[in-house]
Order: C-alpha cells, then structure tokens, then sequence
C-alpha cells in the first residue's frame, strides 16, 4: 500500500479573505478565473498570495482585480520585473458578470474576494457579493463570535 491514502479533490487552498465575512454580510459566492503570469502561477503555487486588502471592480463591461498581492519568487521571477500589485482581469460567463453590474450598479452592493485556490491546476477566485456592515453589525458580530467560544468552553469543561 502507498503512504498516502488521502483521497485528492484536486483543490488546494491559497489565500483566504477572513476579514471579509466580518466587515461585509456576505450574499452570492462565484468562482471566477484569473488571467495570470508564469510567475504568478509559481509564486501561487508557493502560497505568496494575499487578498485582505482586494476588491473586484467592473470596468467596461469586465471584471478586474485590484489591491491582490502576489509576491514574487526570485528564482522564477530573475528575467522579468514583477509587479506583485498589478490588476488582473477575472474570467466570468457573460450572464454572471451582466448579473454582477446590475447588483452592484442597481442596488449598491460591492464584489468582494473571500478565497482564492486551485481547481484542477487552474487558479481560481471566489467572489462574493456584499452589503458594508455598519459599527453596531460589527460590535453584534464580535459579541456573537465570543459567546459561541464561551458556550464551546462551557461544554468543554463540562464533560
């Protein structure tokens, strides 16, 4: 028998977005491709990618990437100058994306990244439509989280 018995989805976490679920009520999720660099590729394949900070616009009728960070490897970056904070265009069908600019033009929501990951070799993102949390949603979401570890605590000790 071989060491690894792990059945494999073929999907492979990079970078998540947790700040997002605390400062957005998160709506909708979509998986979008992205248009990448070889370089890119291989620093994602490191785990050198970041997307607290992103968001999602809609510029002519396409989707761009903005404020992902994207570090580059100096062994697979030598012969190009990288830039680890360029836009990106995100790869949509065109009835997601018509569906995207009427949310976020009609009703005011904003395109949020929460994760990014592999899919079968390909790189992709999910994005999420969001409504902004006011302070007092914050301070509940905050007061929800800490009664959920103490009730957590509370059975543990429990037992």
């Amino acid at each position: 028998m071989s060491k690894n018995n792990k059945p494999t989805t073929g999907q492979s976490t990079i970078a998540l977005n947790k700040k997002a679920k605390f400062d957005f009520f998160l709506g909708d999720r979509i998986e979008a491709g992205l248009v990448l660099e070889g370089w890119e590729v291989k620093a994602l394949r490191a785990g050198k990618a970041q997307i607290a900070d992103a968001h999602v616009i809609i510029k002519d009728g396409e989707a761009w990437l903005l404020g992902a960070v994207i570090t580059p490897l100096l062994q697979a970056s030598s012969h190009v100058r990288p830039d680890p904070t360029r836009t990106r265009k995100l790869l949509l069908h065109e009835q997601e994306l018509a569906r995207l600019i009427g949310q976020v033009e009609r009703k005011g929501f904003t395109i949020v990244p929460t994760a990014m990951y592999f899919k079968r070799g390909r790189a992709k993102l999910e994005i999420a439509l969001g409504e902004g949390k006011k302070a007092h949603d914050k301070r509940a979401t905050m007061k929800d989280r800490d009664w959920q570890r103490d009730k957590q605590r509370i059975v543990r000790h429990s037992m």
